[in-house]
């Protein structure tokens, strides 16, 4: 049978350090139709680059703006439901947004639930493996450890 490639998708892992905490706070919201635990995410926007349209969903789902990291920090692969039954896999590239506003009114405001968690909670939280990863990843960032490469797919 075959195999279509990944639809392509862009996302980012908000966050915040607060003053006299050693770790970063990341942002969760809950999905629109499944009210699982996930982070803004997108289809790809005509004209724009990657890290800019995480950039955008960010606004657009979660009500913040901030300082977005162009280089991603990764990616995941997940199994998107579409109307109808249908899953279509979808690899998200993800990149590092720091919060510096978040905005009363919002595109999305009320469909969506958010909570700041530390990245430890968002892994347990987040169904998708490679995300719980990049979570990891994240909070190794700011310990001073350096972790371990993620292999890429197919290694």
């Amino acid at each position: 049978m075959l195999r279509r490639p990944p639809r392509q998708q862009y996302a980012a892992i908000c966050y915040r350090l607060r003053k006299k905490q050693t770790e970063p706070e990341v942002l969760l919201l809950t999905s629109r139709d499944t009210g699982r635990w996930v982070i803004p995410k997108g289809w790809p926007m005509s004209g724009k680059k990657g890290y800019a349209v995480a950039e955008r969903e960010a606004y657009e789902e979660a009500g913040v703006k901030g300082k977005v990291a162009e280089k991603p920090i990764g990616h995941y692969d997940y199994l998107k439901g579409m109307e109808g039954g249908l899953k279509i896999h979808c690899r998200v590239q993800v990149h590092t947004l720091e919060v510096r506003n978040e905005l009363t009114d919002f595109p999305e405001k009320g469909m969506r639930r958010s909570e700041w968690v530390n990245c430890e909670e968002a892994a347990a939280r987040v169904q998708e493996p490679e995300l719980k990863v990049l979570f990891h990843k994240f909070a190794q960032k700011f310990s001073g450890i350096q972790p371990d490469p993620i292999p890429e797919a197919g290694e």
